[in-house]
């Protein structure tokens, strides 16, 4: 049984995970994607049907995540549109908690420039930035090996 006070809370956690990421606000995250970088929506395709999605982010849902980045894997389990560790990698989830201690795993991963959206798919809607209906989902294709959203 694990000691009490070794113990980590939920917001200890994020708060080490945060430590280690310069995240990004929405504005800044769009800019980062004029410029290049990738955004990949982790959220699940339910979420993504009700809410809409990001033109351009990829989606890779959370469960997937490591198997569809890491260069090291299955390449028939690699997503093609992840090209290097070098690659800016913006995640985006609901509302900017999973995606937190996704990337710092992604950091641990060799990818130096994960980061993710603070406040998530909430706060992009919520500054008004760009949200087109989800794609319908193509169930004979592997989970987070599509295309960038469109």
């Amino acid at each position: 049984m694990a000691d009490a006070g070794s113990r980590k809370t939920l917001a200890d956690l994020l708060d080490e995970a945060r430590s280690r990421l310069d995240r990004l606000a929405p504005e800044d995250a769009l800019e980062a994607q004029s410029a290049g970088a990738l955004l990949i929506d982790t959220r699940s395709a339910d979420e993504r049907a009700r809410d809409g999605v990001i033109p351009g982010a990829l989606h890779i849902p959370r469960s997937v995540l490591e198997w569809r980045l890491d260069p090291d894997a299955d390449p028939a389990f690699h997503n093609p549109h992840v090209v290097g560790l070098d690659q800016h990698l913006i995640l985006v989830c609901a509302h900017g908690e999973s995606t937190s201690l996704a990337a710092v795993t992604l950091h641990d991963l060799g990818f130096a420039r994960a980061t993710d959206l603070a406040g998530g798919f909430a706060a992009w809607q919520a500054a008004g930035l760009p949200v087109h209906a989800a794609p319908e989902v193509d169930p004979s294709m592997r989970p987070g090996m599509g295309d960038p959203d469109s």
